[in-house]
């Protein structure tokens, strides 16, 4: 198996396999944020959570002057910090904790972001979620060794911005020309 410093998921798609029995992770599409020797972190794409960014912004308390973005759901991000708010978003822009994703993606966790959709500017394009996945050191390449994902290069930001929550998992699956009713839930080694 590669060490961690060989194998950079970074920007990659993790995609769950059917046999991925866990509930929070069954059939999940994850975004790799960060992938280091000290672990790695993500946001699942595809578990919307029943709330729109405009009730978000109710809660929260700040005016919503962006009609373009009222309607976009909220996600569950992963079981970690579910009480904290991860923008993926593009463009970069300048935030104040803020991660770069690649070139033209970011993930900001600071209320500047909120503060500047709520105003009527912020970035262009956003996927918002509550909470993250993370992984120590080693963790989720022993769990790629065990089958539970698949990964794939995240090729163009469509899937992340523009597919349906519900249709992500399926699309991200063709990336790699694979059809969900090809997965088996049981692992073969040759």
């Amino acid at each position: 198996m590669e060490n961690t410093a060989e194998m950079n998921l970074s920007r990659h798609f993790l995609v769950a396999m059917p046999s991925l029995s866990d509930p929070i992770f069954a059939r999940s599409l994850i975004l790799i944020c960060e992938h280091t020797a000290a672990g790695a972190m993500g946001v699942i794409l595809n578990r919307p959570v029943g709330m729109t960014l405009e009730s978000l912004f109710e809660q929260i308390e700040v005016e919503l002057h962006r009609p373009d973005v009222a309607e976009l759901p909220v996600h569950f991000g992963g079981p970690v910090q579910t009480d904290r708010g991860f923008i993926l978003h593009s463009p970069l822009g300048s935030w104040q904790s803020s991660l770069a994703v690649g070139d033209d993606l970011g993930l900001t966790t600071s209320r500047d972001i909120l503060t500047a959709v709520g105003e009527g500017s912020g970035p262009e394009q956003m996927f918002v979620a509550l909470g993250f996945a993370g992984w120590e050191a080693g963790q989720l390449e022993n769990e790629i060794a065990e089958n539970s994902w698949l990964t794939v290069p995240m090729s163009d930001m469509k899937i992340l911005f523009e597919v349906p929550s519900e249709e992500r998992y399926e699309a991200a699956l063709k990336l790699l020309g694979i059809d969900v009713a090809m997965l088996s839930k049981d692992a073969g080694h040759a």
